[in-house]
């Protein structure tokens, strides 16, 4: 019986080792710009199971999201997570950019390829020490150009939200930015 019950415990501890080895990681570019990397590890070991079963299409957004908020929301209800009020956020912006690659890998691949080109001098100036936060600004502001040659990213968000008339640009375009000057800036 003693030898069964710790089996029993080795065999439980290994499997949850296991499956900890495999859970999906937050793609670092999903997050939004003010998440430090503490709060995204704290979502990143709330959801990460839910992080799989987007990667693997056996969960919809929605029913994704509204998982991870019930475990964020118990969470937070429990005061093991110091109250970050950005955890959901970060949650649902990893399932939304989870399940868009998922659903579209060849917009991201042409993403990448297009602004590995565009964005080729901010790059090098992120991976010669650029402020990450201002190199993003400023490659968001040369993509709305190359959509708009007439965008001022300054005059434009210098005005209330509801006036601002910015250029349609996919999420993939965006958060292949982010992507590509995180990994500049390791």
């Amino acid at each position: 019986m003693k030898k069964r019950i710790i089996t029993l415990a080795i065999t439980a501890a290994l499997t949850i080792s296991n499956m900890s080895a495999y859970a999906a990681e937050i793609p670092r570019e999903s997050a939004p710009l003010n998440a430090t990397e503490n709060q995204i590890q704290i979502v990143e070991n709330l959801i990460s199971d839910i992080l799989d079963e987007v990667q693997s299409g056996k969960l919809s957004y929605t029913l994704a999201a509204g998982y991870a908020n019930t475990r964020i929301r118990k969470a937070v209800m429990a005061n093991q997570t110091d109250g970050y009020g950005i955890l959901s956020p970060i949650a649902q912006n990893a399932i939304r950019v989870m399940r868009d690659m998922q659903i579209r890998p060849e917009a991201y691949a042409q993403a990448e390829a297009e602004l590995k080109v565009l964005l080729a001098d901010l790059i090098t100036e992120v991976q010669n020490g650029k402020d990450y936060m201002e190199a993003v600004k400023e490659a968001y502001g040369i993509i709305y150009k190359s959509v708009d040659a007439s965008f001022n990213y300054d005059e434009q968000f210098s005005l209330d939200t509801c006036y601002r008339d910015i250029p349609t640009v996919g999420m993939e375009k965006l958060t292949v930015t982010k992507k590509l000057l995180l990994e500049a800036q390791k």
